[in-house]
Protein backbone atom coordinates (compact mmCIF):
# COMPACT_ATOMS: atom_id res chain seq x y z
CA UNK A 1 0.00 0.00 0.00
CA UNK A 2 1.96 3.33 -1.11
CA UNK A 3 0.24 6.42 0.93
CA UNK A 4 -0.03 10.04 -1.08
CA UNK A 5 -0.55 12.87 1.53
CA UNK A 6 -2.68 15.70 -0.25
CA UNK A 7 -3.48 17.75 2.63
CA UNK A 8 -3.05 17.19 6.16
CA UNK A 9 -3.98 19.90 8.52
CA UNK A 10 -6.14 19.85 12.19
CA UNK A 11 -9.06 17.82 11.66
CA UNK A 12 -8.39 17.43 7.70
CA UNK A 13 -7.28 14.75 6.21
CA UNK A 14 -6.77 13.75 2.34
CA UNK A 15 -5.15 10.66 1.19
CA UNK A 16 -4.52 8.71 -1.87
CA UNK A 17 -4.25 5.04 -1.21
CA UNK A 18 -2.38 3.45 -3.79
CA UNK A 19 -3.13 0.12 -4.78
CA UNK A 20 -6.31 -0.55 -3.05
CA UNK A 21 -10.30 -0.57 -4.67
CA UNK A 22 -13.89 -0.99 -2.80
CA UNK A 23 -13.30 -3.52 -0.34
CA UNK A 24 -10.41 -2.25 1.46
CA UNK A 25 -11.83 1.32 1.37
CA UNK A 26 -15.37 0.56 2.36
CA UNK A 27 -14.52 -1.18 4.64
CA UNK A 28 -12.09 1.12 6.33
CA UNK A 29 -14.49 4.09 6.35
CA UNK A 30 -17.43 2.16 7.43
CA UNK A 31 -14.85 1.44 10.65
CA UNK A 32 -13.96 5.17 10.58
CA UNK A 33 -17.90 6.37 10.37
CA UNK A 34 -18.23 4.14 13.82
CA UNK A 35 -16.12 6.74 15.75
CA UNK A 36 -18.01 9.83 17.18
CA UNK A 37 -15.03 12.06 16.64
CA UNK A 38 -15.48 11.57 12.91
CA UNK A 39 -17.25 14.19 10.54
CA UNK A 40 -16.74 12.78 7.32
CA UNK A 41 -15.20 9.82 6.33
CA UNK A 42 -15.56 9.20 2.64
CA UNK A 43 -13.35 8.20 -0.51
CA UNK A 44 -13.70 8.43 -4.38
CA UNK A 45 -12.38 6.39 -7.46
CA UNK A 46 -12.19 9.13 -10.15
CA UNK A 47 -11.85 6.64 -12.93
CA UNK A 48 -11.68 2.88 -13.20
CA UNK A 49 -8.39 1.89 -12.37
CA UNK A 50 -6.79 5.36 -10.74
CA UNK A 51 -6.51 5.02 -7.13
CA UNK A 52 -8.72 6.17 -4.32
CA UNK A 53 -8.94 9.43 -2.12
CA UNK A 54 -9.60 9.19 1.35
CA UNK A 55 -11.24 12.05 3.09
CA UNK A 56 -11.23 12.31 6.28
CA UNK A 57 -12.70 15.20 8.76
CA UNK A 58 -13.24 15.27 12.80
CA UNK A 59 -14.53 17.32 15.43
CA UNK A 60 -13.24 18.24 18.86
CA UNK A 61 -9.55 18.36 17.48
CA UNK A 62 -9.45 14.49 17.11
CA UNK A 63 -6.63 13.71 14.94
CA UNK A 64 -7.62 12.35 11.38
CA UNK A 65 -4.49 10.14 10.93
CA UNK A 66 -5.19 8.96 15.02
CA UNK A 67 -9.19 8.10 13.08
CA UNK A 68 -7.24 5.97 10.48
CA UNK A 69 -4.66 4.10 12.43
CA UNK A 70 -7.60 3.04 15.10
CA UNK A 71 -9.98 2.05 12.50
CA UNK A 72 -7.07 0.34 10.76
CA UNK A 73 -6.52 -1.55 13.93
CA UNK A 74 -10.23 -2.60 14.30
CA UNK A 75 -10.30 -4.40 11.19
CA UNK A 76 -7.26 -6.23 11.86
CA UNK A 77 -8.85 -7.34 15.30
CA UNK A 78 -12.36 -8.48 13.44
CA UNK A 79 -10.07 -10.05 11.11
CA UNK A 80 -7.68 -12.15 13.51
CA UNK A 81 -11.01 -12.44 15.10
CA UNK A 82 -12.64 -14.39 12.08
CA UNK A 83 -9.98 -16.50 11.33
CA UNK A 84 -9.59 -17.58 14.39
CA UNK A 85 -13.22 -18.77 14.09
CA UNK A 86 -12.70 -20.15 10.80
CA UNK A 87 -9.88 -22.55 12.11
CA UNK A 88 -12.22 -23.86 14.80
CA UNK A 89 -14.47 -25.34 12.32
CA UNK A 90 -11.91 -27.56 10.78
Amino acid sequence: MDIKVLELGPGKARLVVGGEGHTFMNALVEEMLLDPGVDVAKYVIKFQFADPELLVTTREGRDPVAVIRDACQRLVVSCDSLLTDLESWQ
